[in-house]
C-alpha cells in the first residue's frame, strides 16, 4: 500500500490533539515494508510502525501507544500533510490481531506488551537481556568472605575518624562485597573512582587470582578512568603486592567486547564470554541500551559488574537511559533489613539507610550514591545552583544566579547577537591573552585549561562553530594569533574521531605549538601537544591527527567526563528539545571554581523545566521481579 493511499484514506479531525513529529523517509520504508508483509491495508500498523521507528531515532526505546493515540502526525515538515491516530482501545485491539505483533517473548517484528508499549522487536530483545541479566545478579550469591576481615578492611579504606555519619563510600563497599552487581552513584567530585579503586583492593584480598577489567563508553572517558586510577592506587592502604595488580589499563567498552570495524557483532558474547571475574564500567550514564546489552551478555554467570555514574547528567546520545532506569533517583535507595544489619555490624552508624517499605523499590541494596561532592564546595553558588535545576526549579534556580552573595556562579542576559558578541570579544580577549602568551607548552596548557567555554548546540547564534569563528576573529585582529592557513601557533583542538594507535580519543583537547625549530630554514614546526598527566605531554604531527575541530567552544555533549576551573555557557536565543535540565547541569558541573551562563531568563528556565523522558519499559520489568528476600523481617 503507498503512502499516498495512507494519508488519503485518514483524513485530519479538526478536534484531535496535535503529535508534532515528522515521519521521515526510513519511518515511511519501515512502515511499508511491515505492511507489506502482512500483504494487506493495515492503516492502524502503517502508523504504529512508522511511529515506533520514529521513537527509536529519537532515543526511546519503544512507543507508548497511551501517548499518541487520537493524536496528529506529521508526514512532512511543512506539516501540510498529517494523518490522524486511532482512538487507543481500537489501535491496540487492531495490532493485537495482526500477525506483524507478538507479545513477550514472541518473534514478531513487532512487539506490544501490557502496557500499550510497542517495541521494534531487536529493542524488546535488549531491554529483556539487560532486565534478565540484572534479575539473575540478584539471586546470584556470592563467595563467602570472613567477616572479620572484611570488617578490618573496610574500616582501614574507608572509615574517617571522629566521622559519626553514614560513610557512603563504605557502605558501596560493603554492598559490592555482598552482589555480584552494584552501580555507585553520586555527581561530580564525589569519590566514585576513588571508592571502587578501594573496592578492587577489597576483593583481591579476599579472593585471590581475580581477572579485573574497567572501562568506559568512550576513549575520553577510559584514559581519565585510566589516569585517576594510576593517581590513586598508590594512596591506598594496601600491600604491595596488591597494589601491583591493581588495573592500570582502562580500555573502551566496545574494545573491551572485541568490536570490528564495520560491523555490529563483537568477538565476546554470550557464546565467548569475557574472561574476567569483575567488570568496572565509569560514566555509565552514557552507555545506551543496546551497548548495555552486549555488554552483559558477555559477561560469565559468576561476574561482578560495577557500574559507576552520576545519573542527573546527559544521557546516551543512543536509544534508552539504562543507568536512569536503574538507579530510580524519584524514589532514592532503599536497603533490605538484612543488609541493613549487616551494615550495623560492619560500619556501626546506619540512620540514614532507607529500609524497604514498599515493594514498588527498585533494586533494593545494590545502588548507592555518594553526596559528598569534593569538586565544588557545599554550599556554593554552584552546588546549589545545580541542586535546583536538578529539581527542575526553575525559578529559584534563576534566583542563585542573581544572587550577587554567589560569586563563584554568574548570569548574564544577552538578548541579541551583537550583545552576544560584545561579551565574547571581552572574555576571549583576557582569557586568551594569558594563555596564548606563555611560553612553554606546561604553561600554556595550565592557563588554557583555567576556562572553557559550552555551548548548547553545534550551529546557531551561539553556539559552537559561530563561537569558535568570533574568538578566532577576535584573536586575530588583536595579534594574538597569526593563521598562516588552517593551523597557528596556540591554537586549542578537539579531537572528534577515536585514534587507537596514536591513542588520542574523540574528546580529547590539545594545544598546537612548536615542537623544534628547523636548523636548516629557521622555521618552528608545529605539533599537537596533548596531556599525559602528571604534567607530561605527547606531540603529534599535525598530518597524522584523525578528525578534529578547533576548540575554543566545544559542546556540553562532548564536556562529560571533563573539569575546568571555570566554565562560560552559552545559551541559544530560540527554544530547542536539546536544552533540558540534564544539560544545563552536566554544563555547570564541568566547574570547579566558578561558571558564568549567558542568555535569555526565558530560555534558561524552559530549558531547567524540561527534562529527559525517553520511554522503556526496564524499570516495570524490574519491579515485577521482587524476591522475598529483601523483605525478610
Amino acid at each position: 500500500m503507498s503512502r499516498k493511499q495512507i494519508s488519503e484514506s485518514n483524513i485530519q479531525s479538526e478536534d484531535a490533539e496535535e503529535y508534532i513529529a515528522e515521519l521521515n523517509h526510513l519511518d515511511r520504508y519501515f512502515a511499508d515494508l511491515i505492511v507489506n508483509l502482512v500483504g494487506r491495508k493495515h492503516h492502524e500498523l502503517w502508523m504504529a510502525a512508522a511511529l515506533a521507528s520514529q521513537a527509536v531515532q529519537q532515543r526511546h526505546v519503544c512507543l507508548n501507544l497511551n501517548s499518541v493515540a487520537n493524536k496528529k502526525i506529521n508526514l512532512n515538515a511543512k506539516g501540510s500533510k498529517k494523518l490522524q491516530c486511532p482512538h487507543l482501545e481500537d489501535w491496540v485491539s487492531s495490532l493485537r490481531n495482526s500477525e506483524a505483533v507478538g507479545s513477550p517473548g514472541e518473534y514478531r517484528p513487532l512487539i506490544m506488551d501490557s502496557a500499550n508499549r510497542l517495541y521494534l522487536y531487536r529493542y524488546w530483545q535488549y531491554e529483556k537481556q539487560v532486565a534478565d541479566f540484572v534479575i539473575s545478579r540478584i539471586g546470584c550469591p556470592t563467595d563467602k568472605v570472613n567477616q572479620e576481615k572484611l570488617c578490618q578492611g573496610i574500616h582501614r579504606l574507608f572509615t574517617k575518624k571522629n566521622n559519626q555519619k553514614t560513610n557512603w563510600q563504605a557502605v558501596a563497599g560493603l554492598s559490592a562485597m555482598k552482589h555480584r552487581f552494584v552501580m555507585i552513584t553520586g555527581g561530580p567530585g564525589t569519590g566514585k573512582t576513588s571508592t571502587v579503586v578501594k573496592i578492587l583492593v577489597l576483593l583481591l584480598e579476599h579472593c585471590k587470582g581475580l581477572q579485573l577489567a574497567v572501562a568506559a563508553p568512550t576513549g575520553k572517558a577510559a584514559a581519565r578512568l585510566q589516569e585517576s586510577i594510576r593517581s590513586i592506587k598508590n594512596q591506598i592502604d594496601c600491600s604491595s603486592s596488591i597494589r601491583e595488580i591493581l588495573p592500570t589499563e582502562a580500555t573502551t567498552i566496545h574494545r573491551l567486547l572485541g568490536a570490528s570495524k564495520g560491523t555490529t557483532r563483537y568477538l565476546f558474547n554470550k557464546n565467548h564470554p569475557l574472561p574476567y571475574d569483575v567488570v568496572v564500567v565509569d560514566e555509565a550514564s552514557m552507555i545506551d541500551l543496546p551497548l548495555m546489552a552486549k555488554l552483559v551478555e558477555a559477561l560469565k554467570k559468576q561476574t561482578r559488574l560495577i557500574l559507576l555514574g552520576d545519573v542527573d547528567q546527559l544521557s546516551s546520545v543512543m536509544s534508552g537511559t539504562v543507568l536512569g532506569q536503574l538507579c530510580d533517583k524519584t524514589a532514592g535507595a532503599f536497603f533490605s533489613k538484612e543488609f541493613v544489619d549487616q551494615a550495623r555490624e560492619v560500619l556501626g552508624v546506619t540512620t540514614e539507610l532507607k529500609t524497604i517499605e514498599t515493594r514498588n523499590a527498585t533494586l533494593p541494596d545494590l545502588v548507592v550514591t555518594l553526596n559528598q561532592s569534593y569538586r565544588f564546595k557545599e554550599g556554593s553558588g554552584i552546588d546549589k545552583f545545580s541542586r535546583e535545576v536538578n529539581q527542575g526549579n526553575a525559578q529559584p534556580a534563576l534566583t542563585i544566579l542573581l544572587d550577587r552573595q554567589l560569586p563563584d556562579i554568574n548570569w548574564k542576559e544577552t538578548p541579541n547577537k551583537i550583545m552576544l558578541k560584545d561579551y565574547l570579544e571581552t572574555i576571549i580577549l583576557e582569557k586568551g591573552t594569558k594563555y596564548l602568551k606563555a611560553t612553554s607548552i606546561e604553561e600554556k596548557w595550565e592557563l588554557f585549561n583555567q576556562f572553557q567555554i559550552l555551548c548548547t548546540h553545534s550551529k546557531g547564534i551561539g553556539g559552537v562553530e559561530t563561537v569558535n569563528r568570533l574568538a578566532e576573529n577576535i584573536l586575530e585582529r588583536a595579534g594574538l594569533i597569526r593563521p598562516q592557513g588552517y593551523w597557528y601557533e596556540g591554537q586549542p583542538i578537539l579531537i572528534t574521531q577515536n585514534d587507537h594507535h596514536l591513542k588520542v580519543f574523540n574528546g580529547d583537547i590539545g594545544l598546537v605549538f612548536s615542537a623544534r625549530e628547523d636548523t636548516r630554514n629557521k622555521e618552528n614546526i608545529l605539533q599537537a601537544f596533548f596531556p599525559l598527566g602528571s604534567g607530561q605531554f605527547r606531540g603529534i604531527p599535525l598530518r597524522q591527527l584523525p578528525n578534529h575541530q578547533t576548540a575554543y567552544a566545544i559542546t556540553v555533549h562532548r564536556s562529560q567526563g571533563s573539569e575546568f576551573d571555570r566554565i562560560l555557557l552559552v545559551l541559544p536565543m530560540y527554544s530547542s528539545p536539546l536544552l533540558t535540565r540534564e544539560l544545563i547541569y552536566t554544563a555547570v558541573t564541568r566547574a570547579r571554581k566558578g561558571a558564568d551562563i549567558w542568555g535569555t531568563q526565558s530560555i534558561l528556565m524552559e530549558a531547567i523545566e524540561q527534562q529527559v523522558n525517553r520511554q522503556s519499559g526496564l524499570r516495570d520489568s524490574l519491579k515485577k521481579f521482587q524476591p522475598d528476600f529483601f523483605y525478610k523481617q
